[in-house]
């Protein structure tokens, strides 16, 4: 099948399954937005992904997307490698010179920041929420109260830099990660590239934003769901 056999048809899996995973992120990160204005309302989101089938099913969907992104990602960089040589990753366009640049060359490392930054949150959230309530593992609190996990984690302040850092791998891994794909899948000419590298910048730094404004809320104990009078 050319989608597995060609360098082509991997970079359109790669594409394809990193838009589907951008757009989970978008969703997570307004679930979790939620959290800074009600805990009630957080909750209930959780409670709805809890272990249902449907949230199950989505579960195992996701999981799928990560693996077959992530092995595409280690077998087109070794295909890479191999096709250069020892000689450098060089740049095409000029429109890919300086930041771009750099993690355009460093996407893999980057990759496995992410990688490791996802086991972590997998550790802090999912065992702790969805895993527990399937197999009746007792935590600390109920598998559905997630607004408490949020505020057990984050006010920890050496996860939350742990989870800030994180977050500025996925930022450099997403703004080159979008306009590419949008370039593999040949909806970029020479007029949209800087367009959606412009669309890009600016759609990756709202999403990782929001991430960071959240953990941030919890760490100094600011989010307006947390607070019955004035913020200290």
């Amino acid at each position: 099948m050319w989608l597995i056999n060609s360098s082509i048809g991997r970079k359109v899996v790669m594409s394809v399954t990193g838009i589907a995973l951008i757009l989970f992120l978008t969703f997570h990160c307004c679930m979790n937005l939620v959290a800074l204005f009600s805990e009630e309302g957080y909750n209930m989101i959780c409670e709805f992904l809890g272990a249902n089938w449907y949230a199950i099913v989505a579960t195992l969907g996701l999981a799928a997307l990560a693996v077959i992104h992530i092995v595409f990602a280690f077998i087109l960089t070794a295909q890479n490698r191999t096709a250069r040589g020892n000689s450098r990753y060089e740049v095409a366009t000029t429109v890919n010179a300086g930041k771009v640049e750099w993690y355009s060359k460093n996407m893999l490392v980057l990759g496995l920041i992410i990688l490791i930054g996802l086991l972590m949150h997998l550790k802090d959230f999912w065992y702790n929420m969805m895993f527990a309530e399937i197999f009746g593992v007792i935590g600390t609190h109920h598998p559905a109260d997630g607004f408490a996990y949020i505020v057990d984690t984050f006010s920890n302040p050496v996860i939350s830099i742990l989870y800030l850092i994180w977050f500025c791998a996925i930022w450099f891994h997403l703004a080159h990660g979008f306009w590419s794909a949008m370039q593999t899948l040949g909806v970029s000419g020479k007029v949209w590239l800087k367009r959606w590298q412009c669309i890009g910048l600016i759609y990756v730094t709202l999403l990782m934003l929001g991430f960071a404004v959240v953990v941030l809320a919890f760490w100094f104990g600011c989010a307006p769901s947390l607070c019955t009078g004035s913020c200290a």
